[in-house]
């Protein structure tokens, strides 16, 4: 009986979570001058001179960037198709995943010196930066996070099939995080940027299905 009330637990959790994010629900922090939402698309001009970093390499804290976010707690996976008009050094777009101003982190595609990377930024306090260079520029790509436990992992495709890991992340467990769409220009004066597909789906927690699994 215990092993059918698992079972049935978790496919209806599974069935409760699958639907995509309604993009019209969310909401904005930074709010950028020129956006929409087409065909569930969210298109937006960003902002020129924003971004998001805190002290550490440059000295300075900036936290100034368009993001449209919703809230989730537990355990998820979110991902996101991006296409970018990237023109000056540094212009990104990617998903982010934010308690406050001193802990966030940020992924997606960043235009460095004339070369696409999978870009992720980590701040606890003070803010850190890895990057994967491309070797071809695509014309989109998806990136998709995993909330597990108190970690992030942090995927790149370029198809939606095949996801390639570029990190795992510290993240406090067990807290309600913003989980959305962020955009930056911080030495160019905006880019275009459509997110298409954003998805954010809960995962059953994993501590839970670790004590019903021991205790069927």
């Amino acid at each position: 009986m215990r092993k059918l009330l698992f079972t049935v637990c978790l496919s209806l959790s599974i069935q409760r979570y699958a639907a995509a994010q309604t993009l019209e629900k969310m909401l904005w922090f930074n709010e950028p001058e020129k956006w929409e939402i087409k065909n569930n698309a969210l298109i937006m001009q960003v902002t020129p001179k924003s971004d998001y970093w805190r002290i550490s390499h440059y000295g300075f804290t900036v936290d100034d960037a368009p993001f449209y976010f919703t809230t989730y707690g537990g355990e998820f996976e979110a991902k996101v198709k991006l296409t970018g008009a990237y023109k000056a050094r540094f212009d990104q777009m990617g998903l982010m995943i934010r308690t406050d101003h001193k802990n966030y982190i940020k992924t997606g595609v960043e235009f460095v010196d004339g070369k696409f990377n999978v870009s992720t930024v980590v701040t606890h306090d003070k803010s850190d930066w890895s990057v994967t260079t491309l070797e071809k520029v695509p014309p989109f790509i998806w990136i998709k996070v995993v909330r597990r436990l108190d970690a992030l992992e942090i995927f790149y495709s370029l198809d939606d099939k095949t996801y390639i890991m570029t990190r795992n992340a510290p993240l406090q467990d067990n807290a309600p995080v913003m989980v959305g769409l962020m955009a930056a220009s911080p030495d160019g004066e905006g880019f275009r940027a459509t997110f298409e597909n954003f998805t954010v789906k809960h995962l059953p927690d994993q501590r839970r299905l670790e004590w019903l699994k021991n205790h069927q």
